[in-house]
């Protein structure tokens, strides 16, 4: 049990402190005569400028609009307590489930308040850990940080991707993994990747040709990804070219090797849904080339494994809940196919192979719900897990025996479990320690109803004894789209929110994969207005049901997530106290014209259609901002480096938000600097923006004190 440890001092309701929007002087932005012609609609844009992220006006425009933010957040009285608060919740050792390789046993271990997590080897369970790699030697300020990592069949050679201050941009390095000394290879230009060793000879990896302009790397469209071969000890202009096409640009493709290396797969998708996959047998001397197993792109399918000469793939086709099936590469029609594990009432997330065995992970109303299975698709054990949460890292080589995963929910700090495949029971491994008592806590989940009659689950995590009086500050979250699935984690950050009274709330929208493909399809492409409708259905749900009232209601989503808050805070800005759009696709005329955005063109569609331009514009937030009227106190973040969602989304909508803003709640920018879309983020950058956050949620909300 974690140590009991006293909360912040009990919220005190009062009136604001009286910094509002009419005594905020916003920095002055201009505007430019651009007007663009989508199928006979004239479409202003007026802060098109902003969009050159480096250009000298708009660096002085960040800079005016990070003053005025910093200046406004440091006048709130208890910003530096809530952030000692987080210094203390975060500070505690986590760790990762450990992954066996050969002899060796690898994690990931953060002391508490390091920037990013060090990776650790030890010899067999009882060996001492030693530091394989410490992230936070690569750089002064913690912001590179690791991403793929891969040993050799034979942990002769170790792999790892780095990427600086939050780029999808990664460099490759490899080291002699006996001495721990780094080899002059060197691999850049790599992104969405990746790193599939062929013995100790080599690996396979996803590459892009070098930018034409180095100023535009973080915003220009990105174009023609390849796979290579990196052969040990040679430079990367000798790579070998083993997959293009120079007919689709806007292609992504990912090549990796069976485990036993007998055949290469090549995954193709033209966006974010639908693929294609590949494969070339490398035990048959007479192929050369890849032969397609699945056509695109129509459904989404992945390699599992193979059994011998057949593949194991998983698929949706005719299968919204997905389905696994054994085929034969040489005949790999769809009459022919051997259903494996077929469809399920639950969503079939993934499947992955250890010890012999296929182990399923479903969904059972957004929780983890995990199957072991033989490989010829019988049932040999329904695992069980602590209690309603989310488990991950279920799976390892052929020969072992046993394995580790973790465990997590709302009020379930992350905990690892070492699993025995022969009898499927699960062992306590290592516990947390983290500052807080969960047993003050409940998790509660329920069903609500949508604009159209559909029942959308939500998570809802308060303090026991909650008073149902209408007046609780509460938080609800959501993300709604791209088949992802929000399922329930603890979270250090949302702790200091909800040990002083607050409600937290995770709706699980139409547009995630929670309940299979026609859960996707219900929010995707012109039916994206469901997310919203039934983001909106939850926000009525909390206030009719008295957690809270729209006085005391924020709302919080990123990426698309930000799309989401975007959306709803234009199309009912009287429902929400707050809102909190983070790295958001904000400009849906324009998102497909920068770096991958060209990839999301299958989720949302494209301006470029007239028929998707028509649904489009509707929705777009910056688009449908409307002058004069009262939006919800704003806080817009974002940073330098987010060359995923780039920030000139979130510049524009909050130029716009700010000359339009018709009441006195602020609407502000946060511009993270060396930082990007999330991933890598360094411990003290997310302490700091936590505090931030939570901040001007509650100071906004009117209360005075903490």
């Amino acid at each position: 049990m974690a140590k009991k440890s006293l909360p912040l001092i009990a919220l005190s309701l009062g009136v604001s402190f009286g910094m509002s929007a009419q005594s905020l002087q916003y920095p002055h932005t201009r505007k430019v005569e651009q007007t663009d012609n989508y199928f006979g609609t004239q479409i202003a844009d007026p802060y098109r400028w902003l969009e050159n992220d480096t250009a000298k006006d708009t660096e002085a425009w960040v800079k005016e609009e990070n003053t005025l933010t910093h200046n406004y957040l440091s006048k709130i009285p208890y910003r530096q307590k809530l952030h000692d608060r987080l210094t203390e919740l975060w500070n505690y050792p986590r760790y990762s489930a450990p992954d066996k390789e050969g002899d060796w046993y690898t994690f990931y271990k953060n002391d508490g308040l390091q920037n990013q997590a060090v990776l650790y080897v030890q010899k067999g369970l009882t060996g001492t850990p030693e530091v394989l790699l410490d992230p936070n030697k690569l750089s002064t300020d913690g912001t590179v940080a690791l991403q793929a990592t891969a040993f050799s069949k034979k942990q002769k050679y170790f792999a790892y991707a780095a990427s600086a201050s939050g780029s999808d941009w990664q460099e490759i390095y490899v080291m002699d993994f006996q001495n721990r000394k780094l080899l002059s290879d060197k691999l850049e230009y790599v992104k969405f990747t990746g790193i599939s060793w062929k013995g100790e000879l080599g690996f396979y990896y996803s590459g892009y040709d070098r930018p034409k302009d180095e100023a535009t790397k973080f915003s220009a469209k990105t174009e023609y990804q390849k796979v290579y071969f990196h052969r040990i000890g040679t430079p990367q202009s000798q790579d070998i070219l083993i997959y293009e096409d120079r007919e689709h640009p806007l292609r992504y493709v990912s090549g990796g090797l069976t485990e036993d290396e007998r055949f290469l797969v090549l995954s193709i998708s033209e966006g974010t849904d639908g693929s294609e996959i590949k494969v070339q047998d490398l035990t048959d001397r007479s192929v050369s080339n890849f032969s397609t197993i699945v056509p695109g792109f129509k459904t989404n399918a992945s390699v599992v494994d193979n059994v011998g000469d057949k593949i194991l793939l998983q698929t949706n086709s005719s299968a919204p809940n997905n389905k696994v099936v054994l085929l034969d590469p040489k005949n790999p029609g769809e009459a022919n196919w051997k259903t494996i594990i077929p469809e399920q009432k639950e969503t079939l997330e993934g499947v992955s192979t250890g010890g012999g065995k296929l182990f399923a992970s479903y969904l059972k109303d957004a929780a983890s719900l995990k199957v072991q299975y033989s490989l010829d698709g019988k049932l040999e054990h329904n695992i069980t897990l602590p209690g309603v949460g989310t488990a991950g890292g279920f799976g390892c080589k052929k020969e072992d025996q046993s394995f580790f995963y973790s465990f997590t929910s709302f009020t379930y700090p992350p905990t690892i479990f070492k699993y025995d495949i022969q009898t499927g029971k699960s062992e306590l491994f290592r516990k947390s320690e983290v500052k807080f008592d969960p047993a003050a806590y409940e998790t509660k989940q329920v069903f609500y109803t949508s604009k159209d009659g559909t029942k959308v689950p939500m998570f809802i995590t308060h303090k026991k004894g909650l008073k149902m009086n209408g007046k609780n500050p509460t938080l609800l979250y959501a993300y709604g789209g791209f088949n992802v699935n929000i399922t329930p984690a603890f979270s250090v950050a949302n702790m200091v929110f909800i040990e002083n009274g607050g409600v937290y709330c995770v709706a699980n929208l139409r547009g995630g994969g929670e309940y299979g493909e026609e859960w996707h399809k219900g929010g995707m492409l012109g039916k994206k207005q469901n997310v919203f409708d039934d983001f909106i259905a939850g926000a009525e749900y909390l206030i009719k049901q008295k957690y809270t009232s729209s006085s005391k209601l924020a709302i919080r989503g990123g990426s698309n997530g930000g799309l989401l808050i975007g959306a709803c805070l234009t199309q009912r800005p009287d429902l929400f106290k707050v809102a909190l759009p983070q790295v958001g696709v904000l400009d849906m005329l324009r998102y497909h014209k920068f770096t991958v955005g060209w990839g999301w063109a299958v989720e949302y569609g494209s301006s470029d259609n007239k028929d998707q331009f028509d649904y489009l514009i509707k929705y777009s937030p910056l688009h449908n901002i409307k002058k004069g009227t009262c939006y919800p106190a704003t806080l817009v973040t974002t940073a330098d480096h987010d060359d995923r969602v780039v920030p000139a989304h979130s510049f524009k909508f909050a130029a716009a938000l700010q000359e339009a803003q018709g009441c006195a709640n602020p609407t502000l920018i946060r511009i993270d600097s060396k930082a990007g879309h999330g991933a890598g983020k360094p411990t003290s950058k997310m302490i700091d923006e936590a505090a931030d956050i939570w901040s001007f949620v509650f100071y906004n909300m009117g209360i005075t004190k903490l």
